[in-house]
Formats: structure tokens, sequence, C-alpha cells
């Protein structure tokens, strides 16, 4: 019996597999098609806001305070025995004051991180801790401290320019120890004009570029620069808003000073709660 001569021949032994074919090359991306962009201040889209948004962020800070009382109360000590720092240096060296009311504006913010660390806890369903909140800038270390090092140029800034208008204004250091009266006496107006609009412009500035920049650092993977510049792209094109809410910052602030800074244990953290609120309103993730 002859083998059929018209029989398929047997396969090679080594021939490959569908399995072990080499895997294909990936297409090369079509034309216009590229990379998602990283952040930069240009491409982070900001959500429109309205004159009511800032007291809705006020109600959502006192939600949180209410949700973690203890942790907030802990921050609001801290602000209160700043104050009553910043009232020790007016009575002994009132050439200080506004210098270090400009470092005690570069500390409000990275208090205020373990504040938003426990609303982003709160947001996201789990229970904020005090360590936890304490901690909160170790997770964008690098970035917080670039940040920090452009508010303490600013701050070094200030307090030249304090100086500077004392320096213009007075033959002399003029003896304010211990005594507003004596600060606010009308023959030293002038005086008072430029020292509040040196501040004004420091304060403002430092405002709107740390309005929502550290709880964007918090959140987002971005650097400094970006969140710093975001902040004031914030401030610039809704102007309004953002004043209404730097005023009903300020007006709250003032108002807890009166009782011996101890407004501060109760107002700070609702304050720090609402800026998170603020910055999760204002700018799309």
């Amino acid at each position: 019996m002859t083998t059929d001569a018209h029989a398929p021949a047997h396969a090679p032994a080594h021939a490959p597999t569908p399995s072990a074919a080499a895997p294909e090359a990936a297409p090369p991306p079509a034309p216009g098609e590229a990379e998602a962009p990283r952040d930069n201040s240009f491409n982070i889209p900001l959500h429109p806001l309205r004159l009511r948004d800032p007291l809705c962020w006020l109600a959502a800070g006192w939600r949180d305070f209410r949700r973690a009382p203890w942790i907030g109360m802990f921050y609001g000590l801290c602000f209160m025995l700043m104050g009553w720092a910043l009232m020790g240096v007016f009575k002994h060296a009132p050439i200080y004051t506004l210098a270090l009311s400009a470092g005690f504006l570069l500390m409000g913010p990275f208090l205020c991180l373990g504040l938003y660390r426990v609303s982003m806890r709160l947001e996201q369903g789990q229970a904020p801790r005090l360590l936890d909140s304490l901690l909160a800038w170790n997770q964008r270390l690098s970035q917080i401290t670039i940040f920090g090092g452009v508010l303490l140029i600013l701050e070094m800034i200030w307090g030249r320019a304090a100086l500077i208008v004392f320096a213009v204004s007075f033959d002399g250091m003029p003896d304010f120890a211990g005594s507003i009266s004596k600060l606010l006496d009308p023959q030293n107006i002038s005086f008072i004009i430029a020292y509040l609009a040196v501040g004004a412009v420091f304060a403002g500035l430092i405002y709107a570029i740390s309005v929502i920049s550290i709880p964007m650092l918090l959140a987002r993977e971005t650097d400094a620069v970006t969140a710093g510049l975001t902040s004031l792209r914030l401030v610039l094109t809704q102007p309004l808003v953002m004043l209404w809410w730097g005023f009903l910052i300020t007006a709250a602030v003032v108002l807890a000073l009166l009782p011996g800074f101890a407004g501060l244990i109760i107002v700070g953290p609702i304050l720090g709660h609402a800026s998170w609120h603020a910055y999760r309103a204002a700018v799309h993730d």
C-alpha cells in the first residue's frame, strides 16, 4: 500500500504557533494625538463662582468643625496663642508688629494644612485623626517647602517696607509701646495711611497666591508655581467673589480677636475647613 503523493507534508517541528508569535508593536499615535498635558496654571479649569458661594463654604466649614471638633479646637488654640504672641510684641517692640503679622500670615496656611487634611478625610468618608493632620505636610514636602520659601521672601520684603515707612514718617523711633491710642493719634494719620497701604499690598498679594494653593498642593500632583499661579488666576478672573471671600475672612478674624483672641479657637478652624471647600468649588479635578 503506497502513500498518497498528494497528502499534505507534516509541519516543521519548530514552526511558530500563534501563541508564540512575537507581539506586534504599538501603532504610532495618530496625527494630532498627544499625551495628556501636565498641569500648568493655564490648563487647569476653574469653575465659575457666585457671590453666595463663600457663604456656602463657611457653612461647609462649620459642618466639618462639628464632625471633628477636638481636632479643630487644637488648631484654634494654636491660632489664639499666635495672637497673644502678636500682642506681646506690640507692647514691647511695636515696630516689628507688622512684620510678625506677616509671619503669622505665612504660618496660617501651613497650620490650616492639617485642617485641609481633616476635610479631605471627611470628604472621603474616613475618620480624621490628629496625628494624620499634623503630618499632612509630609505628603508633598518639597513643593510645600518651595511655596513656603516664596511666602517667606514676601514676608521679609513686607517687614523691610514697614521699617522704611517708620523711618520716613518719624524723626527717631516713636514710643507706641503698649498703647494703641498713641498709634492712632490724629497727628500720625499720614503714617497710618502709608502703613496700612503697605500692609494691604503685601497682604493682598499673599492672599491672591495662597487662597487655594495649599489645598491644591495637598489634593493633586502639581508643583508650587502652578498652584500659586492658579490661585492668582482665580483671583484675577473672578475678583468680586474672591474679594468678598477675603472680606468675610478678614471680618471673621477681626471679630474673633475681640474677646482676647479666644474667638480664634472656633473661627480659625471653621475658616480653615471653609478654605478647603473653596478650593474644591473653584478648581476642576
